[in-house]
């Protein structure tokens, strides 16, 4: 690639290097923020044939180039505007493009995906502990004591954890939300889940002649992230009227006194029965007869990708694993990558130019590790009817998972790492990968019998 040749082709397509107001990559694509959008070309941007794709998403112009290539691009970028950006501060001038529901999408997506790792790790481990029951290995009960300390920690404490990352978010005083996420789950307040489950009842609390059933908040969301928000409104504002001197003592007694008091009794049980519906609603779809829950959300998952709202759905995935510890999404999920994956080989395998058919995979080969949008918007959807034969893909990998009963034991990791998450038995692995094969073969046979590029 002539990376000079590259910058100066999307140049011309956004408006020239004044129009720029910042710019960023990831492994595969070039994302430009502009200060005119009317000024930027799309059909320009779509011919340039060094790179795999272009597409305007999330306030972003984003110029699908590959892994390696898409870092020389940017510091050839970077280079021509004098080694400065206008705005240093990417993510927020992303976030000031946003319409109102991009924006909830994307505050939820920054407040959660910095657990993800705790979150896949616990996953891992409730796998690596199946994996060793089901081979016939007796613990004492203080190794099972021990790995359940592993296993279902991050859940117990989930509130704390995302308290303080929406206190970082908000802009609020960390500690304070992470002693408000403890007070949540405090041992004071009967288990969620032992409640849940009959072994406890509720602690009912009267109040100006009102009961209040109260229950701890093990692995629930919204509350914890109502939470960080509320404590850093609180901070802020209280700020506004106690001097100085008296604050390092009055801001955090009131700011924590009064958030554990509209938590407990107002804003955390609605909340809570808010996200428990949520989950529940989810549960209904699944079980509809015959699989079509599971059908539909196959060849639908990648859909909701294209509108960025897919990461709104981690809080369901949550809900999932902290109600009945495993998660059926994962699998669908790679049952929707693995329907697109498959159609777009098939258009790479049908093309004839060599630098078109080098871009078809490069943009394909992310999605083994779970990044699709280069081989949405470079490929499946520049070929009429490409990204419907992959959703009829992921349709059948939902079949499989329905038929086979594979699910996740964590969230976070797709495709191939994905695989880790079905550790648990060499059955579940083998489902796994059952569901990727049924929807990729599908979709690739598919696009091959229709040909898009001889149809094109």
């Amino acid at each position: 690639m002539n990376y000079d040749v590259t910058v100066d082709q999307i140049l011309d397509s956004i408006g020239g290097l004044d129009n720029i107001r910042n710019a960023e990559h990831c492994a595969t694509r070039l994302r430009i923020i502009l200060k005119d959008n009317d000024k930027a070309n799309a059909e320009k941007a779509k011919e340039i044939n060094e790179i795999s794709g272009y597409f305007y998403q999330s306030g972003q112009h984003q110029f699908i180039i590959g892994s390696g290539k898409v870092s020389h691009v940017y510091d050839t970028l970077k280079r021509a505007l004098g080694g400065e950006f206008e705005s240093q501060d990417f993510k927020q001038d992303t976030f000031a493009n946003l319409t109102a529901s991009q924006k909830v999408v994307r505050t939820l997506a920054d407040i959660l995906i910095p657990l993800i790792p705790a979150l896949v790790t616990t996953g891992l481990l409730m796998g690596l502990r199946g994996m060793m029951l089901h081979s016939g290995i007796e613990f004492s009960p203080e190794l099972l004591a021990l790995f359940s300390m592993l296993t279902d920690t991050a859940f117990a404490f989930l509130p704390v954890l995302i308290a303080y990352s929406a206190a970082k978010k908000f802009g609020g005083n960390a500690i304070i939300a992470i002693v408000v996420g403890l007070m949540m789950v405090a041992p004071q307040l009967p288990n969620a889940w032992v409640v849940a489950n009959g072994g406890a009842e509720p602690m009912v609390v009267n109040l100006l002649g009102i009961s209040f059933p109260l229950v701890g908040y093990q692995g629930t969301v919204l509350p914890a992230i109502f939470a960080g928000w509320f404590v850093s409104y609180l901070e802020r504002n209280l700020r506004r009227f106690i001097p100085s001197s008296m604050d390092l003592i009055f801001t955090p007694f009131l700011t924590i006194t009064i958030a554990v008091f509209v938590i407990l009794f107002g804003f955390g049980p609605l909340l809570q029965n808010i996200e428990h519906g949520c989950t529940s609603l989810v549960r209904m779809a699944l079980d509809l007869p015959m699989g079509i829950g599971y059908i539909l959300y196959g060849a639908v998952q990648q859909m909701i990708v294209i509108t960025g709202l897919h990461h709104a759905l981690g809080v369901i995935e949550i809900g999932l694993l902290n109600e009945t510890g495993l998660n059926p999404l994962q699998p669908l999920g790679t049952a929707s990558m693995a329907g697109q994956f498959g159609a777009a080989i098939a258009v790479a395998t049908l093309l004839k130019d060599k630098l078109k058919k080098s871009n078809a995979y490069s943009a394909s080969i992310s999605t083994l590790f779970g990044i699709t949008e280069p081989l949405l918007f470079g490929v499946n959807l520049q070929y009429g009817k490409v990204f419907a034969f992959g959703m009829v893909g992921g349709a059948v990998g939902g079949l499989m998972t329905y038929l086979l009963s594979i699910s996740a034991t964590g969230m976070g990791i797709t495709f191939i790492p994905g695989i880790l998450l079905y550790s648990h038995s060499l059955s579940a692995v083998f489902g796994y990968l059952t569901v990727i094969a049924s929807a990729f073969v599908t979709a690739f046979c598919l696009t091959r019998a229709y040909n898009p590029i001889k149809k094109a």
